[in-house]
């Protein structure tokens, strides 16, 4: 049996159904190169038929992506199908992604029918999407909890219509780690044709033990693992990619397995998805975490200080986090960025050099030092702001004090135009806000609302991170400034921008007479 495990990332399917906002398209192209330089195998990127957004950016990632097989989602019915066809057909070589319920609760209480029903619509889907690809995955969502001789003919039945991967899903994280590994284990005695396809697990984390189960399921057998960068996905989250490719690593001398992942990549693109996921890392969590290379105490400390793999089973280096700091100041030249950038993992192609210089200067003499995560925040701005904005803040000045109301004062672009708008509020964020809200033609509301350190020290960057409600849809927003103040009124341009391209696009497709697609309310798929 080959010893490679095929690393399948869901990042932008299941990790970004659990996002209190979508993603753009092109923040989903960020995050698919990162996924790519990464190496992961598959990419599971959407799934087209549920809106227009969702099948253009897959589109466009399919145009984009070369060194990973791009994938896209599809329930077992032909218009799925047929849609992940039309979105994928760009791409050189793609996964059709097809998926039914197989446990009772499932085929019972929500398909309601009866199991050879939903066998017969297996069977067809995958010999349907086979039509397009000769790269057919099959999933029994909820496997975890389908009666064993139900799931062994259904991946039988499944592998004989033509799917080429099936996945067994351990959909509400409900299995052990002994019991699961014991279900792949009887599949692998049990169905006959089941070394004509790879095995797959999608394990979710509602009890904690999603990698427990796929590092259980590939010990019993499996060659691929269903995973998110940073665990992100539905309720408590998917597998961690990071935290199984680091076990496959580290632990391959027991395991004998080995997988593809540029581990170096790994600090970095976790990174990037915390970023524009607006979804923090906490700081005990394992791989990359804030504290996952700290040591506090005195006794690690000094086995630390005599030999570092007395308390790390890993170095900080083999997963892209760098030890090294240069004191990086307005002194700095543009060799000593470049070399920061790319102890950090980056190649020259990933960023403008002049660019990154410039505001890496003018923040240098703003707060004196730059720091590592400076320069990151920095990138992650310009990379956003490459878009071309219709809103733009020329100017804005706030006065606030205790006891007394904040005043805040604008000078906004709306395209060509620039209107200067004043406002009151019971804070300056709350009056600059109002201001804005005065220059443009859009009814939102700021539904949530933080401010978190991007820099070291008491000087460091300020970045705001918003969510603005507009006609029942989430946008996410961020802001990146020494000011709060106006990293805040950033994040909101942000926002603002993003409904206006929405809107832009909604008129254009009127105008040209489009109808609205009868798929565009079908809603997600709660993960497979």
């Amino acid at each position: 049996m080959d010893n490679k495990v095929i690393i399948f990332d869901t990042t932008l399917r299941d990790g970004e159904q659990a996002l209190n906002a979508s993603l753009s398209v092109h923040e989903k192209l960020q995050i698919a190169q990162a996924i790519e330089r990464l190496g992961v195998d598959i990419m599971e990127v959407g799934f087209p038929v549920s809106s227009p957004g969702d099948f253009e950016s897959v589109q466009q990632i399919a145009k984009t992506v070369k060194n990973s097989r791009v994938c896209a989602l599809a329930r077992a019915v032909e218009a799925d199908i047929k849609a992940c066809a039309d979105a994928l057909k760009p791409a050189e070589a793609f996964r059709i992604h097809t998926f039914i319920s197989t446990s009772d609760v499932h085929v019972q209480q929500k398909l309601r029918k009866e199991f050879s029903d939903i066998e017969a619509m297996a069977v067809h889907a995958v010999k349907y999407a086979r039509r397009f690809t000769d790269d057919v995955e099959f999933s029994c969502e909820d496997a975890g909890r389908t009666p064993i001789d139900n799931l062994c003919r259904m991946v039988e039945q499944a592998i004989k219509a033509g799917a080429t991967t099936v996945n067994i899903p351990d959909t509400v994280g409900y299995t052990v780690p002994t019991e699961f590994g014991g279900i792949i284990t009887q599949l692998f005695n049990r169905v006959p044709n089941i070394d004509q396809a790879v095995i797959s697990v999608h394990c979710h984390n509602d009890l904690g033990l999603a990698v427990a189960n796929s590092i259980a399921a590939v010990q019993a057998g499996v060659r691929q693992i269903e995973c998110t960068v940073n665990g992100i996905g539905e309720r408590a989250g998917n597998c961690s990619l990071e935290e199984v490719a680091m076990i496959l690593k580290t632990r391959e001398s027991l395991l004998g397995l080995h997988t593809g992942i540029q581990h170096q990549e790994i600090a970095r693109t976790s990174k990037l998805v915390s970023h524009l996921c607006n979804m923090p890392v906490q700081l005990n969590k394992a791989i990359v975490g804030g504290n996952a290379f700290s040591h506090s105490s005195g006794i690690h400390q000094d086995g630390m200080l005599k030999a570092s793999n007395t308390y790390e089973i890993m170095t900080p280096e083999s997963v892209g986090i760098s030890k090294t700091k240069l004191n990086l100041t307005s002194r700095s030249g543009r060799h000593v960025i470049k070399h920061r950038m790319a102890s950090l993992g980056y190649q020259d192609s990933d960023y403008d050099l002049e660019q990154l210089y410039a505001d890496f200067l003018a923040l240098a003499d703003k707060k004196g030092q730059v720091f590592d995560d400076d320069l990151e925040a920095l990138l992650f701005n310009i990379q956003q702001q490459e878009m071309q904005d219709f809103y733009h803040i020329d100017y804005l000045t706030v006065q606030s004090g205790s006891g007394e109301f904040a005043t805040a004062s604008i000078k906004l672009a709306s395209g060509e135009e620039r209107q200067i708008k004043s406002a009151t509020g019971n804070g300056p964020v709350d009056a600059l806000y109002r201001a804005i809200k005065q220059a443009v033609d859009i009814e939102f509301e700021v539904t949530d609302y933080k401010i978190s350190n991007k820099g070291a020290g008491e000087d460091g960057l300020g970045q705001a991170d918003i969510v603005v409600t507009w006609q029942g849809r989430n946008f996410h927003g961020f802001g990146l400034a020494t000011d709060v103040i106006e990293a805040s009124g950033q994040a909101l341009i942000h926002t603002l921008n993003s409904i206006h391209r929405a809107k832009t696009i909604s008129a254009l497709k009127k105008e040209a007479g489009a109808k609205q697609s009868p798929s565009s309310s079908i809603s997600k798929p709660q993960g497979v």
